[in-house]
């Protein structure tokens, strides 16, 4: 009798073994491994972003030191710095439309202030000339570079988990298992980028 039930027992464990090793082979890990690897994406393009939010004061010091009647552009850039590290982010932001389009949009509105602080320098052969501003301008431009790779990578890990959850076996591991999944947002280009710029002579 035991010899039996040892014996339906070792069956038993078999067939869930196989069927585990059949169901992994399946595709139904990629739902959560895909949504971790754009959950990680994400936390790297808001510690970039952070990463710049951090450079501002010290860029504006410096630029102020040498222009200081450039008040106008340093009220655009601490207007736009505050509102960027003071945004409450909600933990759906990357599965809601709405906050992440203010997201975006508040770190565009940024993006556009320090372009301006920036451009400031082509007034001020001095500041362009400080160490000080070439280094922090140096570190600002690495910062940048590093928020489109940031972004890209997110857009592409991203991409790969929303596909998932649209095609085939995805859908049905999601309508099974993971019904709670759902699609992430991502960037898109603004309205004003796509825009032709005017050239006048």
């Amino acid at each position: 009798m035991s010899f039996v039930v040892s014996s339906i027992r070792f069956f038993i464990i078999a067939g869930l073994l196989c069927s585990l090793s059949v169901l992994s082979g399946c595709g139904i890990n990629n739902i959560p491994t895909k949504e971790e690897q754009a959950k990680a994406a994400w936390s790297n393009v808001l510690n970039q972003y952070q990463r710049r939010a951090e450079l501002i004061p010290n860029l504006i010091e410096t630029v102020k030191g040498f222009a200081a009647q450039e008040e106008k552009v340093f009220k655009e850039v601490v207007e736009a710095r505050a509102k960027a590290t003071s945004l409450q982010l909600p933990k759906d932001i990357t599965t809601n439309p709405e906050a992440f389009q203010q997201f975006q949009k508040i770190q565009s509105q940024l993006s556009g202030a320090l372009g301006r602080l920036i451009a400031v320098s082509e007034r001020y052969p001095d500041l362009k000339s400080s160490q000080n501003f070439l280094t922090l301008q140096t570190q600002l431009e690495g910062t940048e570079n590093r928020i489109a790779v940031a972004r890209k990578d997110y857009i592409d890990a991203v991409k790969r988990y929303n596909t998932e959850l649209k095609t085939i076996p995805g859908r049905w591991w999601k309508s099974l298992v993971y019904p709670d999944s759902e699609l992430m947002e991502t960037f898109t280009v603004s309205e004003e980028n796509l825009k032709v710029p005017k050239v006048q002579f």
